[in-house]
């Protein structure tokens, strides 16, 4: 029996791989600091009060039923008056988009947008855009970026790819770097889309702009600042699909309500297709949601709590890899900007572990790390970089404070072991 050839070709999920051996080993009774999911550990990170008891309460009224196909109104109205107020974008409610997270979102733009073997530029490392280019049957154009730039894409890495793409997909806070774009790299690049759509005859397919910002609401100190297209260049309103939701920014993973919102024409078309495919938002999370957006106090409340907590896990990790390389190790360092994650080098390639092995590729790095410090990381080549880029994702949701004080004093004795 054979299946399809996107199903016979499909790639499993990177970050996957090694939770399941982080799990196996935590099966068997050993203590890891797990680094490798961008998610939040409910005992550490517990949703807000009032957006649980709002869903608890949404439930016992009984809201239990289909949820219209766009996201129920109240929501929908709750989305644009939380846009508008802390993002300065105004859109319709009949714009706004609710779907069960923004992974559906996402695929919905693409197959709203894209035919088969358009163009998608993107940049490495950056999250499942070469999943989605196999789901939808578009040609990737990967853009590699620099540690110099934090690895945010620059107006110049991009421009040689933009002449007949569909779509640039981009997204900052980033994930799986946690760096962001500064307001003058992002406005450059703004400029070459508006140049490159001016440069189309007419009834030619425009270049859209896929822009995720699901972690806007995590930035950290006043010098890290979320930027936008259509805030910082208005015309490309039409040509812009914003990605959001509540699943990072209350540490709300499971509940699953996102949200998107962008040009009239390309929304209905995602509306469509999702309702086909009936990735839908619960309803009584739509209608708690919707409950407390418009709760400024509390929202603003839980923000400040959230980001200390998130921060103080970073700066932690941050300075414990700034002391390893002051230490004279092999490792370096990304301050942090945004999301919950860290960029860290560890540059062992061609170093000798205490079993004889000889460590060539990241993935290599990855599980002696794991093995010899307990400490759980994902290798940028999970993003779609090459495999001899020691960088890693260090996600700092899953675990304790303690449990990463811990894993720093591990890793030193592990790096100490490599000859």
């Amino acid at each position: 029996m054979t299946v399809s050839k996107m199903a016979q070709n499909l790639i499993g999920s990177e970050i996957i791989k090694v939770a399941g051996e982080v799990n196996s080993m935590i099966a068997r009774g050993e203590q890891i600091c797990n680094l490798t999911i961008g998610d939040f550990d409910p005992s550490i990170y517990p949703i807000p009060e009032e957006l649980k008891e709002g869903i608890t309460k949404a439930y016992n009224e009984g809201h239990t039923n289909y949820p219209p196909a766009n996201g129920v109104a109240v929501l929908r109205k709750a989305v644009t008056e939380f846009t508008e107020n802390n993002l300065g974008l105004k859109y319709p409610e009949n714009d706004i988009l609710v779907a069960g997270g923004s992974r559906p979102l996402i695929y919905a733009t693409y197959l709203a947008l894209v035919d088969p073997g358009d163009k998608v530029v993107f940049p490495t490392p950056s999250w499942n855009n070469n999943h989605y280019c196999h789901l939808s049957g578009a040609t990737p154009v990967m853009v590699e970026t620099r540690a110099e730039n934090n690895f945010m894409p620059t107006a110049a890495d991009i421009a040689p790819h933009l002449k007949g793409a569909t779509m640039l997909a981009l997204c900052s806070p980033l994930n799986p770097t946690g760096t962001m774009f500064s307001k003058k790299d992002l406005q450059e690049i703004c400029d070459l889309v508006i140049e490159e759509n001016k440069s189309r005859s007419e009834g030619e397919k425009p270049l859209y702009i896929l822009y995720d910002q699901i972690y806007w609401m995590l930035t950290f100190g006043t010098e890290h600042q979320h930027y936008d297209p259509v805030n910082l260049r208005p015309e490309l309103r039409d040509y812009v699909i914003y990605i959001d939701g509540i699943s990072k920014s209350f540490a709300a993973t499971g509940v699953r309500v996102g949200y998107a919102y962008g040009p009239a024409i390309v929304m209905d078309k995602m509306k469509a297709i999702l309702g086909h495919v009936g990735a839908w938002a619960p309803k009584a999370e739509q209608i708690a949601t919707a409950a407390y957006l418009k709760q400024p106090e509390h929202v603003n409340s839980f923000m400040t709590n959230l980001k200390h907590k998130i921060q103080e896990s970073l700066d932690v990790l941050y300075k414990g890899f700034k002391d390893l390389k002051a230490g004279g190790f092999a490792v370096d360092v990304i301050e942090p900007m945004g999301a919950i994650y860290l960029s860290v080098k560890m540059d062992l390639a061609g170093k000798t572990t205490p079993d004889g092995d000889v460590l060539q590729t990241s993935k290599d790095i990855t599980f002696y790390i794991l093995s010899e410090a307990k400490l759980a990381v994902v290798p940028f080549s999970a993003f779609g970089s090459a495999p001899d880029l020691n960088w890693f994702r260090l996600s700092v949701g899953g675990a304790s404070l303690e449990e990463i004080k811990n894993s720093l004093g591990r890793l030193r004795v592990a790096l100490e072991k490599l000859k």
